[in-house]
């Protein structure tokens, strides 16, 4: 499938709607039904064109699924910072005159 035709689905998405829904706004003008009976027509319509959005995408271009967590992130090191260190100085003790050492 061509990706471009996805992208071109996926354009046409917004006027195909407007155009909908014009149409029950005229159909209820007209006295034929009133727009309380023909507004799930949207969201039919709104089916369908997510129906051909995929199935004309490429394959492989859905969402990246990212696990709950990974196992080699899950536990830090022990003694990675040590009191006063944090990730902008990983190793060094406090410096300064309000720095409290330990």
């Amino acid at each position: 499938m061509n990706s471009r035709t996805a992208l071109y689905v996926q354009a046409i998405r917004g006027p195909v709607l407007l155009v909908t829904a014009g149409a029950l706004f005229a159909i209820h003008q007209a006295g034929v039904l009133s727009f309380s009976r023909t507004w799930p027509l949207l969201i039919i319509v709104i089916g369908i064109m997510k129906l051909l959005e995929r199935a004309w995408a490429p394959a492989g271009s859905g969402p990246v699924v990212q696990p709950a967590f990974r196992t080699e992130q899950r536990f830090a090191p022990q003694n990675q910072y040590r009191h006063g260190a944090g990730p902008d100085n990983p190793g060094q003790p406090p410096q300064g005159p309000g720095a409290v050492q330990s």
